[in-house]
């Protein structure tokens, strides 16, 4: 490689923000492979998170073996702190959002995944016994008027209501619980670093998920599903997973966690842009009216 090359690709791969928008794009892409994979062959929710653990585990496996392992040892109590994060965070969550992709479309799960920020202040303030001001009641109001509006554009598109409330409450369940590991997850990061304790993490939530699918899940559909269904599961493992992850600890490094959340906000458009495109989901004045009122409510919350 010729020095002009090198100049050139150095600056790009020092970009913080351009691993930030890559992470952004990969999470945004997780939605729309759940929705492919289902439509690919016959799959429940359960199997097909199955499928996708089972193949990040070696990934997150990496990850753990290739971060600095930094300061002291693990303690029995923080190992068992990580995976109680795993098996609510990882595990819980990603089953959650799983089951309601099953009955609303990716743009709408985007947007409710994307006022977990909301969740994790308002869970924060209640255990700090502290009082929301206007300030904050504003920007949620803003932001979930939104979010009415999202739900609104679904119920025009189906003709049975009780999908997309269904769906949406199994949606914002995942987020509750995700907000929840977000605020355990904070006291271990400067103990564990942050690239090593989500390669565990991670780890622990494909234990806990593959032994959920061992005793309740059908060994049937993980050996009849077809190569379409697999390979979705890996476009998902691979790309929505543990890239991802790795993409935003690097822009993390690089960027600080304000700056890097900050360029990563793109990810409802990305959702709805690629649901557009790969599922074919129609996109309404409505549906952009909410993304917009829903985007800028959580970007004032975070500020």
């Amino acid at each position: 490689m010729s020095n002009a090359t090198l100049s050139l690709s150095l600056p790009l791969l020092r970009d913080g923000k351009l691993y930030a928008v890559l992470a952004a794009a990969g999470f945004s892409l997780k939605a729309v492979f759940v929705k492919l994979a289902y439509a690919a062959g016959p799959v429940d929710a359960l199997t097909l998170l199955a499928m996708r653990m089972l193949l990040a585990l070696p990934l997150f496996a990496w990850l753990v073996f290739t971060a600095p392992a930094g300061g002291q040892p693990l303690q029995r109590k923080q190992i068992a702190h990580i995976a109680l994060l795993a098996c609510i965070g990882y595990y819980l969550s990603s089953l959650y959002d799983f089951i309601g992709l099953s009955y609303i479309s990716a743009g709408l799960e985007r947007l409710i995944l994307y006022v977990y920020p909301t969740l994790v202040l308002l869970i924060g303030m209640y255990f700090s016994k502290q009082r929301p001001g206007g300030t904050l009641w504003q920007a949620l109001a803003i932001c979930y008027s939104g979010l009415l509006l999202a739900f609104g554009n679904d119920l025009q598109q189906k003709s049975d209501l009780s999908a997309v409330l269904i769906g949406g409450a199994w949606i914002f369940a995942a987020a509750f619980v995700y907000a929840l590991y977000y605020l355990g997850v904070a006291e271990l990061v400067g103990q564990v670093g942050s690239l090593r304790l989500t390669g565990l993490a991670g780890m622990f939530s494909c234990g806990w998920v593959l032994l959920h699918f061992v005793l309740f899940g059908q060994i049937s559909q993980l050996q009849s599903a077809n190569a379409g269904v697999w390979g979705n599961a890996l476009l998902m493992a691979l790309l929505s997973t543990v890239l991802p992850i790795y993409w935003l600890a690097l822009a993390i490094q690089r960027l600080g966690p304000g700056p890097a959340a900050a360029a990563g906000s793109i990810g409802p458009v990305l959702t709805l842009l690629a649901a557009w495109l790969l599922l074919g989901e129609s996109v309404s004045v409505l549906q952009l009216a909410g993304m917009a009122l829903v985007m800028l409510g959580v970007a004032r919350i975070k500020r």
